[in-house]
This record gives C-alpha cells, structure tokens and sequence, in this order.
C-alpha cells in the first residue's frame, strides 16, 4: 500500500517552515533598507558638496543688468539751473494786482500802511498807497546804506586793521580801520563775522618785534581817529542805547560791539576801541611771552594820529564789502550800517561821522539815478524816528539792485532775507495766509515800537520780477496782525498770476 498519508504532511511542514524562514528574513531586511535610504539621502547632498572639487571650479554666474538709470553716465548732463527770467513774461494788471493787495495790507489797529508796487524790468507802477509820502522806514533804511557802500566801496574791498611802531621805542600802536567785525581769537578766514583775528594779529606784530630787535617791556597804545564827530547820534533814544540796539561808533570793534558773538542782545561796550585794544594787548602778552618780551598794564590812546609812513609791524584784513553788507542786510546789525556809512564817507573825502554817513548816503543813492530829494536821513541805520522816505524810493533803490545798469549793486542780493528761511524772515511765513510766500519773498525787514516795513523783490506766478515795498507807521505796539499784514501782502504777489 502506498504511504500516502504520511508523506504530505512532510512537505506541508517543509513548506511551512520556508515560509516562516522567509517571512522572519523579511523582517531582518526591513531595517537594513531603511538604513540604506538613510544612507543614500545623506550622499546625495555630500556628492553635491564634494563634485565641484572634482569637477574644477563653477562657472561664475553673468552679473545681473542694472537699471539704465544706475549705469555710470557716457557723458556729462548740462547743470540744471534755474533760466532767466524771460522778459515776454506778461505783466501784471494794476486793477488786479490792487485787488489782490488791497485787501490785507490793513492795520491792525492803529496807524496805516503805505506802498507800492513796480515791475521790475519797465519800473511799471502796478500798486500805489501813498508812496511818495514820507514815513519812518526803520531798518528799510539799510537798503540805501547798501547802495552807497557798493557804489563808494567796492564790493571787493576790505578794511585792514594794523599794528604799526608808537611815537616812542617800546610802543606799538592798533590802527583801526574800519572792521568791527574782529574776533578775539584766530582769524576764520571762511567767516565774515571774525575774518580777522586779533590773536592772529599778535601773534604777527610779536614777530615783527623778535625780527626787529625789540626785548623788553611793550606799551599798546590804540588810534581810532578814523572816525570824527559824536560817538553817538543824538538822534536816538537813551532806551534803545540802553538796551544794546547800538553802541558809541569806532573804526574797530570785536563782533559788532557786543561782548560775545553769539549773543546779539543786551548791553555792549561803549567803548568799543579801547576793548578791542585791550584784547589785543592780552593777546600780545601771551604771544609774546614766548620769546620774552612783556606788555605794560593798560591801553591809551596816543595824543595825535600815528602817522600815513608809521612802520606796518603787523595787519589783518576783513571780509569784503559785499559780505559785509550781506551780512548787515540779513541780521539788520545797526552798528555794522553806521559803520559802513562812515566809512563810505571816508572813502569819498567826508569826515567819519554821522553827518558824513547820511550825506554821502543820500549823495550816492540820487548818483545811481534814484531821485532822493523826498528823503530826509538822520542816521543810515534806521534807528531814528527823525528818518523819512517814502516807499517809492524803496521800489526804486531794489530796481537798481536787482535789474540796474550798475552791477556792483547786485552783491547786495545775497543779503536780502528769504521768507521762511533766513535771516530777519527765518521765522515769518508759517502761517496758511502766508505759507504761499516761504522760499519766494526776499524782502529787508524794518522794525521800530511804532513802525514796520518790508521792502524787497518777488517773482510772480507768471514769471514777472516785481519789487515792493510797504512802510507801517503809528501801528499799535506789538498787534500780532502788522506783520502779518506785510506777509500776506508780498505772499500775494508771489502768487499772482493777475492779468
């Protein structure tokens, strides 16, 4: 009999234990592949890491394109300025222009304001309140300082101040010449207020004296003979001398006669010569020191003019008129104006003083071709309320500034104050009424308890020059809406486009 029975279960086991050693090998190669792909993941990146060093370095990747706006320019564009003014640009209609003026130009309280104004390439009256009559200008009066200074001056010239030998050994003397605008310190040669330098100065003249032979003790003696007449006008009040407005006028002065530079306010030296000496004297004893020589306590004025061939030990010199007048238009300094004024006087054969100023101020603004006859001058700062000029005179004198034949008139351009901006207009056209006028008005400011001025230039919106100039006198004292009054009205032509 066959033994069928016995032989498929045999097989059967057999078979069943393949399949069990087949099951448990797949259960040992499971982890063993997923080590493998592990494996295989962290080649991949190290392959990549590594290739380059086989294959050599990667071919640089092109530079991006910049914008044509940031590529270097092929050639060099023309400067961009602003264009003159086209003289085809129409002019202003006067019904307009009144119509636009009239209204804001109005006091606020007491007192009126007169004014006018020109265009001014024709001298075409555009507006007219009043402007031949005379009123107290306050520091508008500058203006016609301005004018004489350039005219008799130069715009180029500049004022040296010299320490020459005294009438006796052992003295030196300080020579004013006219710049009261000294620092007490080193010359600043990129400034106007202290270009020259007493320190500088002595630091020069210790030199000389070393050079010289010169040992011992030195005795400063200071000429300010320069200037005649009365130190102070007797045409301003003892208030406004008091409270620093001005100061008893020399031909030599640190900072515009005050003691510190950057204080502009309160008292000043009334004796402002003898103060620059005595800093320079200080100066000098320091310098000098040095190489032993000494200086004597004290300054004196010596009893006669050092002589035109006294020996030039040391000098310095002063920024140019033209800075200097840009200086006295943008800050309205009083001391620097009477200071020009006297020494345009000098410089056409007057005497130094106040009454020399004011007519050769008067002289030089009729010689320019501005008729000058109305105007009646008692200083050329503005200070007094004895001055009368009427408006008109003002539009005529900034014609000639801004448009006239004689073109040394134009440095005065830079001194104007620009509305919003700089100088005595720095803080004025804020306001939504004026704010149309920041950056366009250039106008001179005047300013007195009573009185308030504004005279100076504009473009309009049509691109016309037009010069203005509006005088309040008998104002309330300190009514906030006076100025505001003069903003408003330059801030309307600057806006018009009156046709």
């Amino acid at each position: 009999m066959t033994k069928t029975t016995d032989a498929e279960p045999s097989r059967a086991r057999r078979s069943r234990r393949q399949g069990s050693q087949g099951k448990g090998s797949q259960r040992r190669s499971w982890p063993l592949a997923l080590v493998a792909l592990v494996l295989l993941v962290l080649a991949v990146p190290g392959a990549l890491l590594v290739a380059p060093g086989f294959r050599g370095p990667a071919a640089p990747s092109p530079a991006p394109t910049a914008p044509a706006w940031q590529q270097p320019p092929a050639t060099l564009s023309a400067p961009q300025v602003l264009g003159p003014l086209q003289p085809s640009a129409p002019v202003p209609v006067p019904a307009a222009v009144t119509a636009q003026v009239d209204p804001v130009l109005r006091a606020d309280g007491g007192g009126t304001f007169t004014g006018t104004v020109q265009d001014a390439l024709t001298g075409q009256v555009l507006y007219d309140r009043g402007s031949s009559e005379g009123r107290v200008p306050a520091s508008n009066l500058k203006l016609l300082t301005a004018v004489a200074a350039l005219r008799t001056l130069g715009p180029d010239r500049r004022f040296t101040t010299k320490v020459v030998q005294g009438p006796a050994p052992g003295q030196v003397v300080l020579v004013g010449g006219g710049d009261v605008l000294l620092a007490a310190g080193e010359s600043q040669p990129e400034q106007v207020l202290g270009h020259a330098g007493l320190a500088t100065l002595a630091a020069a003249a210790v030199q000389a004296l070393q050079a010289s032979g010169t040992t011992g003790e030195v005795k400063v003696l200071v000429d300010d003979s320069l200037f005649s007449g009365p130190a102070l006008n007797p045409n301003w009040q003892s208030g406004d001398v008091e409270a620093g407005e001005i100061a008893p006028l020399y031909p030599l002065a640190l900072n515009s006669a005050r003691f510190d530079p950057a204080v502009t306010t309160g008292p000043r030296p009334q004796d402002s010569a003898m103060a620059a000496a005595g800093e320079f004297a200080a100066r000098l004893r320091t310098a000098g020191a040095a190489v032993g020589l000494t200086v004597a306590a004290g300054v004196e004025r010596p009893s006669s003019p050092s002589p035109s061939n006294a020996a030039v030990l040391a000098s310095v010199d002063s920024a140019t008129v033209a800075e200097q007048v840009d200086l006295m238009l943008q800050v309205s300094d009083n001391y620097l104006a009477e200071t020009m004024g006297r020494m345009a006087a000098v410089a056409m054969g007057r005497p130094g003083s106040n009454d020399g100023a004011t007519a050769v101020v008067t002289a030089e603004v009729g010689a320019a071709g501005i008729p000058a006859d109305a105007a009646k001058l008692v200083d050329v700062c503005g200070l007094a309320m004895g001055n009368q000029v009427p408006a008109r005179l003002f539009t005529d004198v900034v014609r000639a500034i801004t448009t006239g034949a004689d073109t040394r008139l134009r440095a005065a351009l830079d001194g104007f104050p620009v509305g919003g901006l700089s100088g005595t207009l720095d803080t004025r056209y804020g306001d939504t009424t004026t704010a149309g006028g920041a950056g366009l008005v250039r106008a001179k400011t005047g300013t007195l308890n009573t009185v308030l001025a504004l005279s100076g230039y504009v473009v309009d919106a049509d691109g016309r020059l037009l010069v203005f100039s509006f005088i309040g006198n008998g104002l309330t004292p300190g009514a906030a809406g006076n100025k505001e009054a003069l903003d408003r009205a330059a801030t309307a032509l600057a806006g018009c486009g009156c046709r």
